[in-house]
């Protein structure tokens, strides 16, 4: 059969070098498209579930939150076991299921388990489920901070000669505080919104700056004057901005759509907002309390070079090649840099795209140093099988010839 194939070969020598080309042709152009990675995922099916309650202790979060929530996931199909964490106002539940389970399939049958929990839980307890990300889901990691805008002229939008920040809205900020607040809110609303639209994108995790918030803070003294209550501060608040349907109008044939728009666009709107009547007195937000924009409370911050700076990682989907995704969010960074404010740059300062090249070239340069080895080992040998057959056959003469 062997001696069939060698002939075969021979008779047709043209189409096996034709049919050895393409095969190392096709070779060669998978080996460009290979998904290779530096660290391999090895990561069981999970599905996270977060609820932050701010109000409850760790013991109240696992009688009230925890418990619950793992006694409803249990049963579903695939689930091998749950853990949780409990601290103080945040709840995680990790459910780990078999490595069969389409992990889309255990978030949809989590979700149905979470929305026949949710009566159990505390008022304002919501949980939610986690991105499809993993431990090695960090793929690119960024920084947003103040930078000195070349051309500025003062008075235009960016750093100003004082030290300051004009902002395009001409808000003028003065304080590090300030700042970092601003910071943070190009994160949020123009870099997260953009990157979010990379296609193998879980998430987006910030750190670092302020929430920039209304805030609305309560005089006691003022309160007991007017008589008024801290529940119905919160609830004149609440009531403040709110969209209210009134029907329609029949006029001339044509509907006319009533509507009661009553949002806050400003701290201004929030402190007109009327609390209550006293005797023909309209009490209102600014009697009593004090508003203005304010930050909510955070728990970390984020420095570089002894810098506040707003920090952002990119979360890498499940089973998607890092080395792809990092290489298209820092394009996407790129584009991004024209749409920031001027004095406001953001600049990667970890790649995984660097790791997985630099993993590639380690691994090429081993490979061709083994192959070099494994040649001149060859060659090694047939020169010792040839110098040793050439001897034999030498001595064997010589002996003949004697």
């Amino acid at each position: 059969m062997l001696s069939k194939i060698v002939a075969l070969s021979v008779r047709h020598r043209f189409a096996v070098i034709l049919i050895a080309l393409a095969i190392a042709a096709f070779g060669a152009f998978e080996l460009f498209r290979l998904p290779i990675d530096a660290v391999p995922d090895i990561t069981n099916r999970q599905v996270q579930v977060t609820t932050v309650a701010p109000a409850l202790s760790p013991e109240e979060i696992e009688q009230r939150v925890t418990y619950p929530l793992e006694t409803a996931l249990t049963g579903i199909p695939g689930l091998v076991e749950t853990r949780s964490i409990s601290r103080n106002g945040f709840s995680q539940i990790t459910a780990v299921f078999t490595d069969s389970t389409d992990v889309y399939f255990a978030r949809n049958q989590v979700t149905e388990r979470l929305q026949g929990a949710r009566d159990e839980l505390p008022p304002g307890a919501e949980p939610a489920l986690a991105p499809i990300t993993t431990g090695l889901g960090e793929v690119m990691m960024w920084t947003v901070k103040m930078a000195p805008a070349e051309g500025v002229k003062p008075g235009q939008p960016g750093p100003q000669p004082d030290g300051a920040y004009l902002t395009p809205e001409g808000e003028r900020l003065t304080s590090e505080m300030a700042k970092a607040t601003y910071l943070r809110t190009v994160q949020d609303w123009i870099i997260t919104p953009q990157l979010k639209t990379v296609a193998g994108i879980a998430g987006i995790d910030v750190i670092g700056g302020y929430v920039k918030k209304y805030a609305v803070r309560p005089d006691p003294a003022r309160m007991t004057a007017y008589g008024v209550g801290l529940n119905e501060v919160v609830e004149a608040v609440e009531h403040a901005n709110t969209v209210a349907g009134a029907g329609y109008v029949s006029r001339g044939g044509e509907a006319y759509v009533v509507r009661a728009d009553a949002r806050v666009r400003s701290a201004e709107d929030l402190a007109t907002a009327p609390i209550k009547n006293r005797d023909g007195l309209v009490v209102r937000v600014s009697d009593v309390a004090t508003v203005e924009i304010g930050q909510a409370a955070r728990l970390g911050a984020a420095q570089q070079h002894g810098e506040e700076v707003v920090i952002g990682t990119a979360l890498m989907l499940a089973g998607e090649n890092s080395r792809t995704v990092a290489h298209a969010v820092g394009q996407r960074l790129e584009t991004i840099k024209a749409s920031l404010p001027p004095g406001v740059e953001v600049a990667p300062v970890l790649d995984r795209t660097e790791l997985v090249d630099r993993t590639i070239r380690t691994v090429r340069t081993s490979l061709a140093e083994g192959a070099l080895l494994v040649i001149v080992v060859l060659f090694l040998l047939l020169w010792t099988s040839a110098c040793w057959s050439t001897g034999r056959l030498w001595w064997s003469r010589t002996r003949s010839a004697a």
